[in-house]
């Protein structure tokens, strides 16, 4: 590899986020050493960076941020995940849903929780997510339950696609519950494109929305924006010690 001057800008990004994958840190000097680059350029390739969400300026260097080093993580690995904040946050929600609804049910285990413990009369119950079905179709009580095909995603278990996108541009609901892999500020994140926009089809075809979230995926970001809380009904989250839902706190949208 080329140094200092010589070295084309590609490359040295390219070399500065190697040496913060193996660190997750790192100095302004390191990189100065090691590039045999100026502080000037340096710190004119971080800012760079920074913009592309890459990295997050730290003083005197940088360190990766929470999307770039975010691996979605598999149905099973979520499922353990803070059990306890998901069970409140879904025995909230269930309040919400009353006799003659038709909702929808996106894909996640927090939507899985919820569907464990829905009742009512009457109630017509749509969803794109595999095992979210599963769980509606041990309670069939005085209900309808509907599982959307499509191209199956493995890792959520869930249905995404052409086939999913053009069932669901036919229906119309009063309510939908979703979840999502990270909210900041006002966008709604998740990591696929595609489980994206099957979800957006379903939000903008329901009445209310409402978004189901554990607080430690606040402030995070993903891949894909697909929605924004400014068209949500409702937040339903955790109040946590770290005190993430306070980004939140000040929408009047916000519920615990």
């Amino acid at each position: 590899m080329k140094r200092g001057d010589e070295m084309l800008k590609t490359d040295r990004f390219q070399a500065i986020m190697s040496l913060l994958e193996i660190n997750g840190t790192i100095r302004v000097s390191d990189i100065m050493e090691k590039l045999s680059v100026s502080d000037m350029t340096v710190r004119r390739d971080l800012d760079e960076l920074e913009r592309q969400g890459l990295l997050e300026r730290v003083h005197g260097g940088a360190k990766l941020n929470d999307f770039y080093r975010h691996e979605e993580l598999s149905h099973t690995e979520k499922q353990i995940l803070l059990q306890e904040e998901k069970q409140r946050i879904v025995e909230k929600a269930s309040e919400l849903i009353h006799d003659g609804d038709t909702i929808f049910l996106g894909p996640g285990t927090t939507m899985e929780l919820l569907a464990k413990i829905i009742r009512g009369e009457g109630l017509r119950i749509v969803t794109n997510c595999w095992p979210v079905f599963e769980e509606l179709n041990k309670h069939k009580d005085d209900r309808k339950i509907y599982l959307l095909g499509g191209e199956m995603r493995e890792t959520t278990q869930c249905f995404v696609g052409e086939i999913t996108n053009k069932s669901l541009q036919d229906m119309n609901f009063h309510k939908a519950f979703f979840s999502c892999n990270a909210l900041n500020e006002q966008k709604i994140m998740t990591s696929t494109f595609e489980e994206g926009q099957t979800q957006q089809i379903a939000l903008n075809n329901s009445i209310e929305r409402f978004l189901l979230i554990d607080s430690s995926k606040i402030g995070k970001k993903d891949f894909s924006v697909y929605y924004n809380l400014a068209d949500v009904t409702a937040v339903i989250t955790d109040k946590d010690e770290a005190g993430h839902y306070e980004k939140i706190e000040k929408e009047e949208k916000y519920v615990v």
